[in-house]
């Protein structure tokens, strides 16, 4: 007889992460196995074998799968679980798909479906240089600073096929679904069979995907979002993260890991190399890089050879006179896109706000429609003629007149995407526009229409920062930046870098070939060195001007950060416990915790919940670790190195 600790995939006790279990037949680490927990059945993963214990225990049910889960993903589990503080068995459920335990039909799991014509590519120096770079680095991170349409994506097939060769498997993430076609299109001349996993496929899809992986024999080519990362796959040797800078990385529900953190903590334990690609990548990853004195591959120039770099152009949009034909659409911008359609191309609006208004008021009395839930201003939706609450969900109609003093002179204040579609429809009658932000239904994402996008059929593309990121279209020509200072007020410690990156990589859509491209940038402060240093692209600039501000502001790289918050029914109870547990831990914390606030949340009122919280910095992560064992068991959530504050 064995004994064994299983990790259940539920939560079954506070503060218990594996039960014992008896086996009348040797198993494997890793092994996926159904064991009673009281009166249930549930799955679980085996741990470790261990002495018989001194009190009685429950037999294993059966085997799941025969194929027991690699080590480096056991390993990768407890890693998480540890890192972020996180109940085991809810790392178990984001890692496992849904199911394990229900006999399905045999079904072939998604393959690579996008192919495209391409003359097979030959590398240039400098990423030939780059290939060799990370073939001969240790095994680790490896980061890939290469400008817009250096050809990174060349690189990443070169690497994948060397790993193959040697009889490993690679895993590819990009930052969002929307990039998988553009991705598998590139792939699919070099590479038969790719799976391919994202939050879109069934869970009978998603399970046959993960089953391939498990049982597979021979080395697997894996592309997908953050949550590919957790295919079983046969001796990983190569992950790569494509657009590497993007938050779409961080999960923002429990286990709230970072892909790249857990990248790089199953690399190691994989023996394999992690190459991080970017045109901007974080200002953090690039410092630690630097100090951990692992390589960073520069690529400074395009891969098309004879690459026309496009004429941008700022204008100030403080000035009127620059707006003669339209309130928030340029004379420049509106000139080019005439001159873009009367050559047959195609034109790229970008503005990281959806929605037709952001705030609607009453000119009278200065009354503001907002959500009675969280307090925050109704957006307006002009082609749904509704007002929403972009975080609770909560709609109104449009009011025809005021309801505090009864004036019908209700006007609706701000710029989203929806209103640029509708003025550039009214504009343009004749061209084919497609919008392309959170409130695109399944039918209209890019993923849905990248042929369209790619063939260059959609005249417009107008959309948020979905579209600013890695999308190569052959027909563009004009890029145009409605605001670019728009997420500069936020009161953040990335907000500078956020609008940086959007900005330079809005703006690396065209300048990728030899045809002559424009971009038009349109900001309130042409002057801020965050815009001037996105419209040149110059990520060196902005790199210096980051790391003297977080220094001397005390943030990431040079701490590390935990966020906690509360959430009460009341304002008054909030108030009341934040500042409770804030003198706690200013009481049982080491010297070096620097413990911020209590201050309401950035969204203080939620789904008719008050919310405060406590920032606090360290330079051992550890201190924040014990902080959160501090915490209340209820009504504080936690956050450890949070991307955002807001």
């Amino acid at each position: 007889m064995q004994y064994y600790e299983v990790a259940p995939t539920r939560i079954v006790r506070t503060g218990t992460d594996w039960l014992t279990y008896s086996s009348n037949t040797q198993l494997a680490i890793g092994a996926l196995v159904r064991i009673p927990v009281g009166t249930r059945t549930m799955n679980g993963l085996v741990l470790r074998e261990v002495k018989k214990p001194s009190y009685d225990v429950k037999p294993v049910a059966g085997l799941l799968e025969d194929t027991p889960l690699p080590n480096p993903y056991v390993e990768l589990a407890r890693w998480l679980a540890d890192y972020y503080m996180t109940p085991l068995a809810t790392v178990l459920t984001t890692m496992l798909p849904r199911g394990l335990e229900k006999k399905r039909r045999t079904r072939s799991p998604d393959t690579l479906s996008v192919r495209r014509k391409r003359t097979n590519f030959v590398l240039n120096s400098d990423q030939s240089a780059a290939v060799y770079t990370v073939e001969n680095a240790s095994v680790g991170t490896i980061l890939l600073h290469g400008v817009t349409g250096s050809g990174k994506t060349a690189v990443y097939i070169e690497l994948v096929k060397r790993a193959l060769a040697r009889g490993q498997s690679a895993i590819v993430l990009v930052p969002e679904i929307a990039l998988t076609s553009q991705l598998i299109a590139e792939f699919s001349n070099h590479f038969r069979d790719v799976l391919l996993a994202h939050s879109r496929q069934t869970e009978a899809e998603r399970h046959a995907v993960w089953r391939q992986a498990l049982h597979a024999s021979t080395p697997q080519v894996v592309i997908g979002p953050r949550s590919a990362l957790f295919l079983p796959l046969p001796h990983v040797g190569l992950i790569v993260i494509d657009e590497a800078h993007e938050p779409t990385y961080k999960q923002e529900q429990s286990p709230r890991y970072h892909a790249l953190r857990a990248a790089h903590s199953l690399a190691e334990a994989s023996q394999a190399k992690l190459v991080l690609g970017s045109a901007t990548p974080l200002v953090t990853d690039y410092y630690l890089a630097q100090f951990a004195s692992r390589p960073v591959i520069r690529l400074d120039k395009p891969a098309v050879q004879n690459t026309v770099k496009p004429d941008v152009s700022l204008v100030d949009m403080t000035k009127r006179s620059n707006f003669k034909r339209h309130r928030f659409l340029s004379d420049t911008l509106l000139l080019e896109l005439e001159k873009t359609f009367a050559s047959g191309n195609q034109a790229l609006i970008f503005h990281n706000r959806r929605g037709s208004a952001s705030m609607t008021l009453c000119e009278n009395c200065g009354w503001q429609a907002g959500c009675p839930r969280c307090y925050v201003p109704l957006t307006l939706h002009g082609d749904q003629h509704l007002l929403r609450c972009h975080i609770c969900g909560y709609k109104a109609k449009v009011p025809t007149s005021c309801p505090d003093c009864g004036s019908v002179d209700i006007f609706h204040k701000g710029i989203g995407t929806k209103l640029i579609e509708s003025e550039l429809r009214r504009l343009f009658p004749d061209k084919t526009i497609a919008r392309f932000d959170g409130d695109s239904a399944d039918n209209e994402t890019v993923e849905a229409r990248y042929n369209e996008l790619y063939q260059g059929t959609i005249d417009i593309i107008i959309g948020t920062q979905v579209i600013a990121k890695g999308l190569d279209l052959p027909k563009l020509r004009t890029v145009g930046i409605v605001q670019a200072d728009a997420g500069l007020s936020l009161p953040d410690y990335s907000s500078a870098e956020r609008t940086f990156q959007l900005l330079a990589q809005a703006i690396g859509r065209v300048g990728r070939s030899t045809h002559p491209t424009t971009v038009i940038v349109q900001s309130y402060q042409p002057t801020h060195p965050v815009v001037v240093a996105g419209l040149h692209q110059d990520y060196a600039g902005f790199y210096d001007l980051a790391m003297k501000q977080r220094k001397t502001a005390v943030f990431p790289p040079f701490t590390h950060l935990l966020k906690l918050q509360c959430v009460y029914k009341t304002e008054s109870s909030a108030v009341t416990n934040a500042k409770k547990l804030a003198e706690i831990l200013r009481a049982k914390l080491p010297g070096d915790v620097e413990i911020l606030g209590p201050t309401p949340a950035f969204y203080e009122r939620t789904r008719d919940t008050y919310r405060w919280q406590l920032v606090l910095k360290s330079p051992k992560r550890s201190h924040l670790q014990a902080a959160v064992r501090l915490l209340p068991p209820q009504y504080w959530q936690f956050e450890l190195d949070p991307q955002s504050l807001l």
